[in-house]
């Protein structure tokens, strides 16, 4: 696997918020929309293929997240006020336990 890539569609807030970052140079256009795409290694991506198992990616190896992972990558993205943040920002929104009994009720 290769690094991929994911694509957060911002809107005017948005747009708003990463100008005041410095961040407006990165904004592209994918699909007619305004969009950032972050950078992740393959085995972030492998993370996230196990946390968003429904979250395809295309054949250029781009996936858009669910909108509760895809708002708090943008936010560490404005705070950070880099593109660079899916080192950080995996640890958020990848929880390896999620769908796991606690081991309490395996006993």
């Amino acid at each position: 696997m290769a690094d991929c890539f994911i694509n957060i569609f911002l809107d005017d807030e948005k747009i708003q918020k990463l100008t005041n970052a410095g961040l407006a140079g990165e904004i592209r256009e994918i699909d007619g929309k305004k969009a950032i795409q972050v950078k992740a290694t393959d085995k972030e991506q492998k993370k996230m293929t196990k946390g968003f198992p429904d979250m395809p990616f295309d054949a250029d190896n781009v996936c858009v997240l669910p909108d509760t992972a895809a708002n708090t990558v943008f936010n560490i993205v404005c705070d950070m006020k880099t593109l660079d943040v899916m080192k950080f920002a995996i640890m958020k929104i990848y929880n390896p336990l999620a769908g796991k009994a606690p081991r309490s009720a395996m006993r």
